[in-house]
């Protein structure tokens, strides 16, 4: 037996993103969304690629923490806030399972990372020494500031 959708919308979703500060129409469907199609609104919670209504997958969970709240202590702060004050400390990702609004925050916030664009690349140039001829500058080297995405050399 799942949860209706009207009610997980009204008494789930809805609070949750208003209490993160990110409500929205397309918030609120899109989460519909991937809790439909990830355990049929609930009928199906817990299986070997995730928990919860949204099956997230423990390293994915562990990761979130790890490197996206870890460093906004506010947002940390908020979603902790979510999560029971016990149950949380023994078994976080139960909590994915049990508490539908904390779980709800994460997968919300798992959409947010995702999406989350990449501060542009630190570009160095290599300007002709002088008495050279004028030309435009070339690109040596592109530093990412974002760990793991590439660095080109030109």
């Amino acid at each position: 037996m799942g949860i209706a959708a009207s009610e997980l919308c009204r008494y789930v979703i809805r609070p949750t993103l208003i209490y993160l500060g990110r409500h929205s129409a397309t918030a609120e469907s899109l989460l519909l969304g991937i809790a439909a199609s990830q355990s049929a609104l609930g009928s199906a919670l817990h299986d070997r690629r995730g928990h919860g209504l949204y099956r997230i997958a423990e390293p994915r969970h562990q990761a979130l923490w790890d490197h996206y709240l870890a460093l906004d202590p506010d947002r940390a702060s908020l979603v902790r806030g979510l999560a029971s004050q016990h149950a949380f400390l023994s078994g976080p990702h139960l909590e994915l399972t049990v508490n539908l609004r904390y779980a709800t925050a994460i997968a919300w916030l798992l959409v947010e990372e995702q999406n989350t664009p990449s501060p542009p690349p630190m570009i160095y140039w290599e300007w002709p020494e002088s008495g050279a001829r004028l030309s435009s500058p070339k690109v040596v080297c592109e530093i990412s500031p974002t760990p793991g995405k590439p660095v080109f050399h030109h």
